[in-house]
């Protein structure tokens, strides 16, 4: 029999036979070159057929932003994907590749997808329905466009708003946030009783394998310095900061990434007692441990340099897929050197190409490794958007009603005869998504389809009512006008990562300056979308008639108007202490110290009732 004829009969195609003998036979006929090729991510930009089936490489990813080309839709990611898979089809043993992409708030660098609010306005939410929910929906949005790994959830306790992820995590409570990741079983699918504790699971073409992220205390650096430095003990690493993915663990999340920062001075990816002795061994963790962006380069100083040495620590710590995500001939060059040289033992190259077949098998990519354009249909449609909308005015977090309490100045009147508009964000789709949509950053303007505020408020009046948008009025404005009230909104500009870090955390673009020039002359709601809290002066909180922490809510505004105007109530709390001065930072809800300009756990209804448990 020819090898092709023993490759096509043999056990690892058989989708009958159980998934181990599956990879036990496979993993016997692969070469060293074979099993390094799988355990090796490169970005889509330097993919070509001939690297992919030749090298048998196992994963290829888009980096944030990394389109086929501008505005590219869900049928034209479909098709490029495709296209590598095609040509890992045509390797030696036919093993698919396995595409990955940021999908962490809806499909959001694919343009017309829907675009769900960012975590922390999920965690405003504390619906764990609705997260599953937007889990589904995720899954289905991401499979349309032919991809089946999607990097998410963040599942970080953020301890400090100074971080530039801060928006990327549900809370500073581990309890919310570990009650938050049922959107791994959205995403994955719901495991049947009696699955193995810790064994990866994909319920279907409609669904993706997930990534808990970034292991471990990415969200307690000091300072709350991006790819920082946790400083705690193992005990509060563990009751903090692990929590969450033993939550994830247990809805069977086939991957994990690693966090660029570090333990007590020790960078989390060369860490072998947390990411092996730990996550592997203890938690019983079956699925893959994937490395974040570049990381193998940034664990030496500087970075990029002694890269093979960086490659030995990374992998012999417990890193299985290694998203390198450029240099990939040095990666498997060096890598072979390692394996050769008995630095890096054969065992675990096995191990960690168990674990990536493992997942492969599990998320049906042997069987069905194209893409799936019946669901090209549901992207971006009505059902997925108004489960967006209820997701934004879920989070909706009322901060202030009235100046006096017994007065409340929501709901608004939809029949009001003349409504001011102003702000930076009011309308600004680009704005309102924040990073991570559309590019890696997150930009400004008419990004993607969805409604910003100002197309929400039209919308919503009255048609007598006069709308007027002035994005920064000026005293001018004022003259002759009879205002009957006015909507003002601001907020950060998109941000991700380290350009995030904020030690100061002002409302920018003057915001504090603007809601404070229209409150001075007009009855005022001001809207912040943020993703954490900023500075309000006490003076301006006076000024103001109400406040609204609106987050990052993403594409659809219309959820905005729905809790302002009345026709829902107010249900957000805030899932992160809002402090009074950056000074204070950061706090700690329990201590005798705090102080808050308001606590976590808050928000107020219409009626200046306090939302509760």
């Amino acid at each position: 029999m020819s090898e092709m004829e023993d490759i096509k009969n043999c056990i690892y195609k058989d989708p009958s036979a159980s998934v181990e003998a599956r990879i036990q036979d496979l993993l016997s006929r692969m070469t060293v070159k074979e099993k390094i090729g799988q355990m090796t991510q490169i970005e889509r930009s330097v993919a070509t057929p001939s690297a992919i089936r030749d090298l048998s490489i196992g994963s290829v990813l888009s980096g944030g932003g990394s389109a086929p080309f501008e505005k590219a839709l869900s049928s034209d990611w479909a098709d490029m994907v495709d296209g590598f898979q095609k040509a890992a089809l045509e390797s030696r043993l036919g093993i698919p590749m396995i595409y990955g992409i940021d999908a962490v708030h809806g499909n959001n660098n694919v343009y017309g997808a829907t675009v769900f609010p960012h975590n922390i306005g999920l965690g405003a939410t504390r619906d764990a329905d609705l997260a599953y929910k937007i889990g589904v929906a995720t899954a289905l949005e991401v499979r349309a466009s032919g991809i089946p790994y999607n990097f998410a959830p963040c599942v970080a306790v953020s301890k400090d708003p100074r971080w530039g992820r801060c928006y990327e995590c549900y809370s500073e409570d581990t309890e919310l946030v570990r009650k938050m990741t049922s959107i791994v079983s959205g995403l994955q699918g719901q495991p049947p009783h009696g699955h193995p504790k810790g064994y990866p699971f994909v319920a279907g073409r409609d669904k993706v394998a997930a990534c808990a992220k970034h292991f471990v205390g990415d969200g307690g650096t000091d300072r709350g310095i991006n790819e920082g430095n946790t400083v705690v003990s193992y005990g509060d690493l563990d009751k903090i900061h692990m929590a969450p993915y033993l939550d994830c663990i247990s809805q069977g999340v086939c991957t994990v990434m690693a966090s660029f920062s570090s333990w007590n001075g020790d960078k989390m990816h060369s860490h072998h007692f947390l990411l092996t002795e730990v996550l592997k061994d203890k938690l019983g963790f079956k699925g893959f441990v994937i490395s974040d962006w570049l990381a193998l380069d940034k664990l030496s100083d500087p970075v990029g340099s002694n890269y093979r040495n960086c490659i030995s620590s990374a992998v012999n710590a417990g890193i299985d897929m290694v998203m390198v995500p450029f240099r990939y001939e040095l990666f498997l060059e060096d890598m072979i050197s390692l394996v050769e040289s008995g630095e890096i033992p054969m065992v675990r190259v096995d191990d960690a190409v168990e674990r990536i077949l493992r997942v492969k098998i599990v998320a049906g990519l042997f069987e069905h490794p194209m893409a799936d354009r019946s669901l090209l249909d549901i992207v971006g449609c009505k059902l997925h958007r108004e489960l967006a909308r209820e997701a934004v005015r879920k989070s909706m977090v009322l901060l202030k009603n009235g100046k006096d309490p017994k007065k409340p100045f929501l709901p608004l009147d939809k029949n009001a005869k003349k409504i001011l508009v102003a702000g930076t964000h009011a309308d600004d789709l680009g704005y309102q998504c924040g990073g991570w949509t559309a590019t890696w950053a997150g930009t400004s303007g008419r990004i993607t389809i969805g409604t910003t505020i100002l197309d929400a408020i039209k919308e919503a009046v009255g048609e007598t009512s006069e709308v007027v948008y002035e994005q920064n009025p000026s005293p001018d404005t004022f003259a002759g006008q009879d205002f009957t009230f006015a909507i003002v909104a601001v907020g950060e500009a998109p941000y991700v990562e380290s350009g995030g870090d904020d030690d100061k955390l002002i409302i920018p673009f003057n915001g504090a300056e603007l809601i404070s020039l229209v409150a001075d002359r007009v009855p005022t709601l001001a809207i912040l979308i943020s993703g954490r809290p900023l500075v309000v002066e006490p003076s301006l909180l006076d000024k103001t008639d109400a406040l609204i922490a609106a987050w990052l809510p993403g594409s659809e505004g219309c959820g905005i108007t729905d809790v302002v105007f009345g026709d829902y109530e107010f249900r957000g709390r805030l899932p992160i202490t809002w402090f009074r001065s950056v000074e204070q930072l950061p706090m700690h809800a329990g201590k005798n110290s705090y102080d808050p300009l308001f606590p976590i756990g808050f928000g107020l209804t219409s009626n200046n009732k306090y939302l509760s448990n």
